[in-house]
Parts: C-alpha cells; sequence; structure tokens
C-alpha cells in the first residue's frame, strides 16, 4: 500500500493512523543510526540535511516503495518529529496562518485572514502532544508540570505561546501559538481597507503634533498592527522606549529602547511586570513611551507619564468602544496598589488621553478603524468623547463581505489650535468646529 493510500485509509481502534505510525517506525530506525554527539555540534541546517540524507538511504534499504513525492513527504514528516515540532512545523512556515491553536491532540485550527479553520490533522497521542509542547518551552528555559500547568512565552523567532495543560484543561493539553504579526504600513492598511487616506492625514497630524493616542480593539483587531505603523510617523530624531509583555513592535527610527517584561523562574523569583518596565523607563529620559497594552496597574503609571512631559505617547487597550477604552483605563487604573480616589484618575485620563483609536474585526474576518474620537473634557468634567471619524458599516453583502464607508466630522477647536502650533493642518475632508453645536459629542456614562 502506497503512502497515499495509508494516510486516506480509515484510523485503526486505537486513534493512531497508519501514516503515524510508519512515522514512528522510521523515525525510531533513524534515531537508531545516527550518533546524537555528532549531530549535536552541527548547525541546525546541516543537521536537517544530515538527517534526511540518512532516513533517505533507510527507506531506500527497507522500504516501502513509495513516488518521489510520497518520499519527501514521509523524509519531512519524521524529520520534522525527530528535529522539529512534528506536524506543526509546515504551520509554521505557512505565511498565511496568524494563529495555531491546538485544542488536545485531536483538533488542529489556524487562523487565516480572520477566520477560524479545522485541519485534518492530529497527534497521533496525548503523549506526542506533550513532547511537543516540551520541546517548545524549553527553548525559553520553562518548563509545563502539574505543578507548573500554565505557560506563557515567547519564542526566540518571536511567536507568542500559550499552554494549558490537565488538570486545569478538561480537554487535554492546549497549545496556542500567535504568530509574530507582520508589520504593515499605513499605505498597505489603505490598500487593504482598514483606513483611508484623509484618515491617514489626520493620524499622521497626531502622531507628529504629539498628542497622546490610545489604540482600542478586542483581541485579534490588529492593535499591535496598527501601533507599529502609527510609529513609524514618529520623526526620527526622537528617544523612544517601547514596553511589551512579547516584543512585538518592530520600530525603524534610529533611537529607540525595547523593554519586554519576564515572567518568574521555575523558583517563582525574577519577574519583571509592565508596571516596573514603565516606572523605570521614566528614568530614561524618553520623548515618548509606547506601551503594547496595558492591562493592570501600570496604567496609573502609563497616564502619569502621558500627562507629565512625555506627550505623544501611544499605548493599547483592550475595549469594544471609545466610551468603553476610557471605562477600562479609569478600572485597570485603580488596580495599581496605590490608594486613590476614583475622581483623581477621571482627572488624570482627562489631563492625559488626548485621542482614541476603534479598531473592530467584522464577521468576514477585516479588520478597521471604526472611530477617531477625541477626548475634549478637562479636569472634573465628565468624559466627553467627540469623534470626528467614523466607518457606518453595510449589512453582510451576499458574498459575504462587509461593506460601507467612512464619514468625517469636525474637529474641536482645541485640536485645531494644537495643529496649527505644531505647523500641521487639519485635513480638509474634517474641517473645524467653531461652536460644540457643530462637534459629533458623547458623554459616556459609567
Amino acid at each position: 500500500m502506497s503512502l497515499r493510500a495509508r494516510i486516506s485509509s480509515p484510523e485503526p481502534a486505537n486513534g493512531m493512523s497508519e501514516e503515524s505510525r510508519l512515522v514512528g517506525a522510521y523515525r525510531a530506525k533513524l534515531l537508531e543510526e545516527i550518533d546524537l554527539a555528532e549531530m549535536s555540534a552541527l548547525a541546525a541546517a546541516d543537521r536537517r540535511a544530515r538527517l534526511e540524507r540518512v532516513l533517505g538511504h533507510i527507506i531506500s534499504r527497507e522500504g516501502p516503495v513509495l513516488s518521489s513525492v510520497e518520499r519527501s513527504q514521509l523524509i519531512r514528516r519524521v524529520v520534522d518529529e525527530a528535529l522539529g515540532l512534528g506536524i506543526l512545523e509546515p504551520l509554521l512556515e505557512d505565511a498565511s496562518i496568524s494563529e495555531i491553536m491546538v485544542n488536545g491532540p485531536e483538533q488542529v485550527y489556524v487562523e487565516r485572514g480572520g477566520r477560524l479553520e479545522l485541519l485534518p490533522m492530529r497527534f497521533s497521542s496525548h503523549e506526542q502532544l506533550m513532547q511537543t509542547i516540551e520541546r517548545i518551552v524549553s527553548t525559553v528555559n520553562r518548563r509545563v508540570d502539574e505543578s507548573n500547568p500554565m505557560v506563557d512565552a515567547r519564542l526566540p523567532s518571536g511567536e507568542r505561546v500559550n499552554v494549558v495543560i490537565p488538570p486545569l484543561s478538561l480537554s487535554g493539553p492546549i497549545l496556542t501559538i500567535r504568530r509574530f504579526p507582520r508589520a504593515f504600513t499605513l499605505q498597505e492598511m489603505i490598500a487593504l481597507g482598514s483606513l483611508d487616506e484623509h484618515m491617514l492625514l489626520l493620524l499622521a497630524g497626531f502622531v507628529r503634533a504629539k498628542f497622546n493616542v490610545i489604540v482600542s480593539g478586542a483581541t485579534g483587531t490588529g492593535k499591535t498592527t496598527l501601533l507599529n505603523a502609527l510609529s513609524g510617523l514618529i520623526p526620527d530624531g526622537e528617544r523612544i522606549v517601547t514596553i511589551e509583555d512579547s516584543a512585538e513592535l518592530r520600530l525603524q527610527q534610529s533611537h529607540v529602547i525595547t523593554l519586554e517584561s519576564r515572567p518568574p523562574n521555575v523558583e517563582g523569583k525574577g519577574r519583571v511586570t509592565i508596571r516596573d518596565l514603565v516606572r523605570n523607563s521614566l528614568r530614561m529620559r524618553p520623548d515618548r513611551i509606547i506601551v503594547g497594552e496595558v492591562r493592570g496597574g501600570e496604567t496609573l503609571d502609563m497616564l502619569q507619564a502621558m500627562s507629565t512631559g512625555h506627550d505623544g505617547s501611544l499605548a493599547t487597550v483592550h475595549a469594544n468602544s471609545a466610551e468603553d477604552a476610557l471605562m477600562r483605563l479609569q478600572t485597570l487604573s485603580s488596580m495599581s496598589e496605590v490608594e486613590i480616589p476614583f475622581a483623581a484618575i477621571h482627572d488624570q485620563i482627562n489631563s492625559a488621553v488626548d485621542v482614541i483609536i476603534q479598531l473592530t474585526r467584522h464577521g468576514d474576518g477585516s479588520r478597521r478603524v471604526t472611530e477617531i474620537a477625541v477626548v475634549d473634557s478637562y479636569g472634573r468634567e465628565d468624559y466627553r468623547i467627540v469623534s470626528v471619524c467614523r466607518f457606518d458599516a453595510l449589512p453582510m453583502a451576499a458574498d459575504g463581505r462587509v461593506y460601507g464607508q467612512f464619514a468625517y466630522f469636525p474637529v474641536p477647536r482645541r485640536v485645531a489650535d494644537r495643529f496649527y502650533m505644531a505647523n500641521e493642518t487639519v485635513p480638509p475632508a474634517f474641517g473645524v468646529a467653531h461652536t460644540n453645536e457643530q462637534l459629533l459629542t458623547r458623554t459616556p456614562t459609567a
């Protein structure tokens, strides 16, 4: 029986496919014939080439009879099992995949173009999946076992990895690999329909005029992608400090300091939080601070930095609307160990946050800027949000896509004044409101 026939044949009752059995058998034979000490001295590329040659000789000597395509498939699968991450190797090489989700040994999902897809592949056993997980976490000097059943880490190649194993997971070992997002330029995002030229001009003015910008959105809406693109608008002569849980931003400026938080070691010591890094960054003489995501007490430190001389800073937050973003910032700030009244936090947000950019992922997987809003309130005033751009979506079309158009509204007078002082111009599509009645204003309530 050919390899293709074996792969397409029904799986045996014990759950292991004939293909998996064949791969396991040849992997064992390969390990019998190689010198592990010699292999460890080789570079990664040479190691793979050597294993492929040795396995090719074994298959030629012992069978089975395979076509050249089937032979190549078998060799790659066996070497991936022996050296790499098994069935995950081709997924990690597929640039169209943004996330890999393994729900126990029998389910492998990926995200392509914003949509989930169940793949016709599986791990041969619980043990094989655990071996793959252990191989992944060992590359970052972490371990996963019953005493440490959750791991969150970044691989040297940039992917973010999250692992949850039993007894916390009742579905078997769960592995999530989030691919390092490609750095899109704002022009590329315009081509994708995420924003348009008028919005680009406005956002460029906000960044160059040193408005403090919060990028808001749910998980997977492209907050980091937009943040990275916006950072390209920062003048090259400024000192920028980036702070992230997992370093994903790729700034092109010449004077960039990249800081990354650190989880505790196996003894539970050595943890460095985002808050520690934000506090330390203030001693590094930054012109701008970029926080990949605020999610706890560091929010208060970030707001204080924004309102005490570090104008033009950027950060992201998980929220479903511009109003939610302000409320979320208020809640996160209260999580600090510093006892501070809500009224004082409210004042801090009004003083620090200038612009909120709201991102949304639509039902067709597309990601768009659905609102650009200016915070036009002061001090103890209730939050007042002025929408200057909005995406008006139409119902999903017959082709499964979401269409709509961007609408533009006048910017507040104080925004125009800041643009003028920074030698920037308000794009003609927006204009300037001279009275409050000309503003599209909302007052969110807690």
